[in-house]
């Protein structure tokens, strides 16, 4: 096959290597090569990433947790304050009318009441969990090394560098945790969002 240099513009003569996994000619443009490499980038990522991801669902779904525990919990104290104060305004009226404690059954409805919120607060709370996960998720920062670091540009892999095949390789992924300049930077976007 000639090809044209980027630079010269000279015919070049170049012979495409045949198929890798079929050995069909290149002409043949079969699809086994590129079948190959995404069946190798999943076996990859399992390797490499499985354990990143794991953390990463830990550490969100932990954060969603908490986050949601503590909203139920501002649901439920506001209602129970609101189920204290009409329990009291039912008391004193009965007092003031009657002499007499409220009855049996109004108290009894004035909790079922509080039942049925605390359920309703429940299930509000509930159904922000996948804002609140997608929250959590926007926070994780996976750093990409540069194009330009030697690491990249020069990667320490047997088949270019000589190296031993069976040498360990120590992961590379890397999860990098928030420093305090960042984790200020979140917590004032927060307070604003707030607002």
């Amino acid at each position: 096959m000639l090809i044209k240099h980027s630079r010269s513009k000279k015919p070049i003569k170049i012979m495409d290597p045949d198929c890798a996994i079929c050995s069909q000619p290149a002409l043949a443009q079969c699809e086994c090569e590129a079948k190959g490499l995404d069946i190798a980038i999943r076996q990859a990522e399992q390797r490499m990433m499985n354990s990143v991801l794991n953390e990463i669902r830990a550490w969100v779904r932990g954060h969603a947790q908490d986050y949601i525990l503590s909203y139920f919990s501002m649901l439920t104290t506001r209602r129970k304050e609101q189920h204290a104060a009409n329990i009291h305004r039912m008391t004193e009226r009965a007092a003031y009318y009657f002499h007499a404690r409220p009855h049996p059954a109004e108290i009894a409805a004035a909790d079922a009441e509080l039942k049925r919120g605390i359920d309703e607060d429940w299930k509000a709370s509930v159904q922000k969990y996948p804002e609140v996960l997608e929250y959590f998720y926007g926070l994780v920062d996976l750093t990409l090394p540069g194009d330009d670091e030697p690491g990249v540009r020069d990667p320490p892999l047997s088949a270019l560098a000589g190296v031993a095949v069976g040498r360990d390789r120590e992961r590379k992924v890397r999860l990098r945790e928030p420093s305090e300049v960042e984790e200020r930077r979140r917590m004032r976007r927060r307070s604003r969002e707030r607002i």
